[in-house]
């Protein structure tokens, strides 16, 4: 049924004499679940303007009628005025035959052309709800759903598109009278709030302890609370997925987390109230730093520890910074302002999988490590972890997309022939989807070695091409035959379009910037397969995207071992000093074997990776011979180089 503001301009026939003018807008970019429509009919209303506005799958129509002079400020101020999270952009303004219409309103949603499509991500708590969640007197205080048409989740809970409350997980949550006036009431900040809610009609927490089940909000969340107070460990259910949260100066609590998880010396994130005070006790902020944790996605952000910073020394052991984050849920904000203190928020999944979403998995396969457990009734319908940003050269780079910032959507240079789907690489997987003039990139999924972790990318590929209604043609995937990733794309029917690893490096970089009409590109990582069969790393490319050249590389050097060698730097240390003619006596008491592989060839693959050249330095310093997350070798290296090469005691 259409909605009808009840402060329409004036029928025609009161209306001055002035000759009418009608035009029909499309408006694309950012325009859903971020109060655009309502925003249209008001500024419509203001300017004396009679039409519909309706939503299409991802674009906007509108058709407006007025003195020509109101539409032409009309159309300023859509894109000038339009709500601080919306991203519009007019497509088209085509003039039309004036009609008899005494009114605005906004239509029922239609469908129309699926490549329009723009998917929002999930947005954190904006200060309007914030101010009910701490008013008594109002009738959502206290509330750990409350949310808007400008905050709250948004991919993780959208089925299908269009974005109407139907085709998202609240579609089980029948509204009360009260909520139901507020979504209908285009004055209202939560007209068409899809995840709409209250205490009466919404979702329910419910906390499950070691020997109670606690029901209702207000029980539960005092449950979880005085059992993060008692130094436990709680897995509670965020917006997509759940966190292990602990006291984060807490260390007996810190080393029980780790010994259970397992995650012995991976950095730990760390949740912090809005607090600016306590922040600064922590953490050494500078501008950009304070900028990139405000900002909308709320991402973990790399930070330098403050001097006295009180947090266990065990939450980035032997490093200097720790990856911070501001609450950016209703329920995050409760919690953390019930404890006044920062709390650890690391994903709740088995090491490299994709974060748990589901109660039944989350109590399963984490009730080793999670003592209690704070779940919600609101469906996840996919994970989306939280996205992590790091200060580089004064400028900040994502480390990992998740929720917030993905689904990624770029504006391509070119036009894509063939829809086509790119895969990603067996570590760190994220998959994308180009056609026309645009590119979407998934958030990060994990490392492609578990059933959970394909299936969760199975799910990804389907759900990207069937929110944004586009069938992939082709597959691009890593040439290296042992990656998941290419094993499903050599199997999935479409064309085939084999990648060299560093060329996509390569590409990617080139991607970021006005390209030239020749790069030279130095792709340096860990280990990637190249075109002669060697494991490349520390290659120079020269030339462009598609048409890449290697011109020069570091010396190349065996890995005894093959894979095992990024798990036990040593090894990298060793092959070093072996093909020097060095000495090496720190050598572990297996050394004498792989020195023997090495020496005849076997399973000792060429490689000139630099992550491994990173790898053989933090060994030989005593710093990492053997490593329990990737990278680790290399951040300790940079946090002594850091500290003026000083080693840790």
């Amino acid at each position: 049924m259409a909605c009808v503001n009840p402060s329409s301009p004036p029928p025609l026939t009161e209306r001055a004499a002035a000759a009418l003018a009608a035009r029909r807008f499309t408006v694309r970019g950012r325009v859903q679940g971020v109060g655009f429509r309502p925003f249209v009919l008001r500024l419509a209303v203001r300017h004396g303007l009679a039409g519909w506005v309706q939503n299409r799958s991802g674009e906007v129509e509108i058709l407006a009628q007025g003195v020509p002079a109101a539409l032409d400020a009309f159309a300023r101020e859509l894109v000038d005025q339009a709500p601080p999270l919306a991203r519009p952009a007019i497509a088209s303004i085509e003039p039309q035959v004036p009609s008899a219409l005494e009114r605005f309103s906004i239509a029922p949603s239609a469908t129309s052309a699926a490549s329009d499509v723009h998917v929002p991500p999930d947005l954190f708590a904006c200060d309007d709800c914030l101010a009910e969640l701490d008013d008594p007197a109002n009738r959502r205080y206290r509330y750990p759903f409350v949310n808007c048409t400008q905050c709250g989740p948004r991919y993780t809970l959208i089925r299908r598109l269009p974005y109407d409350r139907p085709n998202t997980t609240m579609a089980g949550f029948a509204l009360c009278p009260a909520c139901r006036r507020e979504y209908q009431d285009p004055a209202d900040r939560r007209f068409h709030a899809e995840p709409v809610a209250c205490p009466a009609c919404g979702p329910r927490l419910r906390f499950h302890g070691p020997a109670e089940v606690v029901e209702g909000n207000e029980p539960a969340l005092a449950a979880a609370v005085a059992a993060l107070r008692a130094g436990g460990i709680v897995a509670v259910k965020g917006i997509g997925g759940y966190h292990l949260m602990c006291d984060a100066a807490d260390g007996e609590a810190v080393a029980r987390l780790r010994a259970r998880k397992p995650r012995p010396h991976k950095p730990l994130a760390v949740m912090f109230p809005r607090d600016r005070g306590l922040i600064a006790r922590h953490l050494a902020l500078d501008a950009l730093h304070e900028r990139l944790l405000h900002d909308p996605a709320r991402p973990i952000v790399l930070v330098p520890r403050a001097p006295g910073c009180e947090l266990s020394p065990d939450i980035a052991p032997g490093i200097a910074e720790i990856g911070a984050m501001l609450a950016y849920s209703p329920l995050h904000h409760l919690l953390l302002a019930a404890l006044g203190r920062p709390l650890v928020a690391t994903s709740a999944n088995v090491s490299g999988e994709p974060v748990l979403t589901a109660e039944a998995a989350v109590e399963r396969r984490l009730g080793h490590v999670a003592e209690s457990f704070l779940h919600h009734d609101r469906p996840i319908e996919r994970p989306a972890d939280d996205p992590v940003q790091r200060v580089v050269a004064g400028k900040a780079r994502w480390i990992r997309l998740g929720r917030g910032c993905a689904p990624l959507e770029l504006d391509l240079p070119f036009a894509v022939p063939r829809p086509t789907l790119a895969v990603g690489a067996h570590m760190k997987n994220t998959i994308a989807l180009a056609w026309g003039r645009r590119a979407v990139v998934s958030p990060h999924i994990g490392d492609l070695e578990s059933p959970r972790s394909l299936e969760t990318f199975e799910q990804c590929i389907r759900d990207l091409q069937a929110l944004y209604g586009v069938r992939a043609e082709r597959v691009a995937y890593d040439a290296h035959p042992g990656y998941a990733a290419t094993r499903w794309a050599l199997r999935s029917g479409l064309e085939p379009a084999k990648v060299w690893h560093h060329h996509a490096h390569a590409s990617a970089l080139a991607g970021e910037r006005a390209a030239p009409a020749r790069w030279l590109v130095f792709a340096w990582d860990g280990v990637g397969l190249g075109e002669d069969g060697d494991l490349w790393g520390g290659d120079a490319l020269l030339g462009a995207p598609g048409r890449w050249r290697r011109v020069a590389r570091m010396r190349p050097f065996r890995l005894p071992g093959g894979d095992r060698a990024a798990r036990e730097p040593w090894r990298s240390a060793a092959s070093l000093c072996w093909q020097q003619g060095i000495e090496w006596h720190a050598l572990p008491a297996n050394a004498g074997l792989a020195r023997e592989a090495w020496r005849k060839g076997l399973n000792s693959p060429r490689t000139t990776a630099v992550g491994r050249l990173f790898d053989a330095a933090a060994a030989l310093l005593g710093l990492n011979l053997r490593s329990t997350f990737e990278g680790q070798g290399p951040m300790l290296l940079e946090a002594a180089a850091g500290r003026g090469g000083r080693l840790p005691p």
